[in-house]
């Protein structure tokens, strides 16, 4: 996996935490599994562009915050 991927991952898990975000409801928010939340943030998985856009604005947040 590369850097910058995993940068991305890491700021999807940081923004959760910061938010005070629990996997369970940043899943209902986004529509996406909870399973599938979790293999991304172990980094089993890397997350598509849209299930990104998904999780941002689940989290109110822009795309491009986890990219900066």
């Amino acid at each position: 996996m590369d850097k910058e991927v995993e940068d991305v991952i890491d700021k999807i898990r940081i923004f959760r935490k910061e938010k005070k975000i629990s996997i369970l409801t940043l899943s209902v928010d986004s529509g996406i599994s909870r399973s599938h939340l979790f293999y991304i943030e172990s980094k089993k998985t890397i997350p598509s562009l849209e299930t990104l856009a998904k999780i941002a604005h689940a989290m109110n947040l822009h795309l491009k915050d986890f990219f900066i």
